[in-house]
């Protein structure tokens, strides 16, 4: 044998001492983040990218490690189209081998990706999309959510609406959160003496609202006592130009539940207005939240927004269910994630082991015309609490 042979060989002995000396790295935790980065549900797939992103930070303490484990998001945009949020999902867990998923932001989009989750038996964390079905009726083992449901909308809003003598009509986009959304409504009112007497439903991409106006004054107008309107719309579009026919001449008022800041411009013009809300950045008072608003301001010099909140309780309960899990694994996560205890900007959030909805306070207002603030603000009237908002179990268990 030759002399360089000899070298060779002594040299690989040496790499091979070495490499037998070092543990090898942990894998990376890979998770996709499909949402609507364009679209019409933009601004609210953005808010919760960037929400995700600060839980993820927040409840890594900066580090974006999980036992030694680094944290890498993979976006994707479904464009708020379900044929393509599927195909993007099935691509995450298929071809990129995400350990799981975050999103949709449109409901409809969520109920094309259940499947696949349940197909590649991977873990799939909805946020934000909020169509009752989603952990009802559509729902399978794999299907976590931490944003609110239809129903938890719905029974937070008809605490602020159900009162004796109240009429009742509701205008809402013709999909699966606008449908949703007032069946859960019409369900949650209670027997107050509130009743329901019309629901309109109008395309998504609706800008002129005369028509829909019309038939719901029409509803109302020779209905005795006090008359509301109560608008569940997300997205494009301003239902509350219907403000501009003149509705006090029928005796006829608006309400809403919250949304994001850009939208509550329009609450503005209509002070004293009740609903409730999932979250509002100076009402939840915790150490989460805290961080969340002076950080959000630090960074952007706004105040963090609707579903950037819920973006960070993604993130923040992501990482909880890792570290209990001590795994990325799908079954591991979800004996994990069932039943867990988590703390959000909200405050405590738990998931239900039923269906894996996450139960949360939310918070009923009433809007003031703030003359520092572009938007109507929502002043706290009353937490309602997870014992105060009893959540029917929708999947069929």
């Amino acid at each position: 044998m030759n002399t360089i042979s000899l070298t060779m060989k002594a040299a690989g002995a040496l790499l091979a001492l070495a490499c037998a000396g070092t543990p090898a790295r942990a894998a990376d935790i890979k998770i996709a983040h499909i949402y609507s980065k364009t679209g019409a549900l933009e601004a609210y797939g953005k808010q919760t990218q960037t929400g995700l992103m600060m839980g993820l930070d927040y409840a890594t303490g900066g580090s974006m490690t999980v036992k030694g484990r680094k944290i890498v998001v993979i976006e994707k945009d479904d464009q708020g189209r379900p044929d393509v949020g599927k195909s993007l999902l099935a691509q995450a867990y298929g071809d990129d081998k995400v350990d799981l998923a975050v999103g949709p932001t449109s409901s409809s989009v969520a109920i094309a990706m259940l499947p696949v989750a349940e197909e590649y038996k991977k873990v799939l964390l909805v946020e934000p999309a909020v169509a009752d079905s989603i952990t009802g009726s559509k729902w399978n083992r794999y299907v976590f959510r931490s944003g609110r449901n239809s129903s938890q909308d719905a029974i937070a809003n008809a605490v602020a609406l159900d009162k004796p003598g109240v009429t009742i009509a509701t205008l809402a986009q013709d999909y699966a959160f606008g449908r949703d959304g007032v069946k859960a409504f019409s369900q949650a009112l209670s027997g107050k003496g509130a009743k329901l007497v019309h629901e309109e439903y109008l395309p998504t991409s609706t800008t002129d609202f005369t028509a829909g106006a019309q038939r719901l004054i029409d509803a109302l107008k020779n209905q005795p006592g006090r008359k509301v309107i109560f608008v569940i719309w997300a997205g494009a579009g301003n239902p509350f130009k219907i403000a501009d026919l003149d509705l006090k001449r029928y005796g006829i008022e608006i309400a809403s539940g919250g949304n994001i800041l850009p939208a509550m411009a329009a609450y503005k013009q209509f002070p004293g207005m009740q609903g409730a809300t999932y979250y509002y950045f100076g009402i939840p008072k915790n150490p989460a939240n805290t961080w969340l608003v002076a950080e959000h301001y630090k960074k952007f010099k706004t105040p963090p927004d609707f579903f950037t909140a819920g973006g960070m309780a993604a993130g923040i309960a992501l990482v909880e269910a890792l570290k209990k899990a001590d795994d990325s694994g799908s079954e591991k996560l979800i004996k994990a994630m069932e039943g867990m205890e988590f703390q959000s900007p909200k405050g405590k959030m738990v998931f239900r082991k039923e269906d894996h909805q996450a139960l949360q306070s939310m918070y009923h207002f009433q809007i003031k015309a703030d003359p520092a603030f572009a938007w109507g603000v929502p002043e706290l009237v009353r937490e309602l609490t997870i014992e105060d908002i009893k959540v029917p179990l929708r999947n069929k268990l």
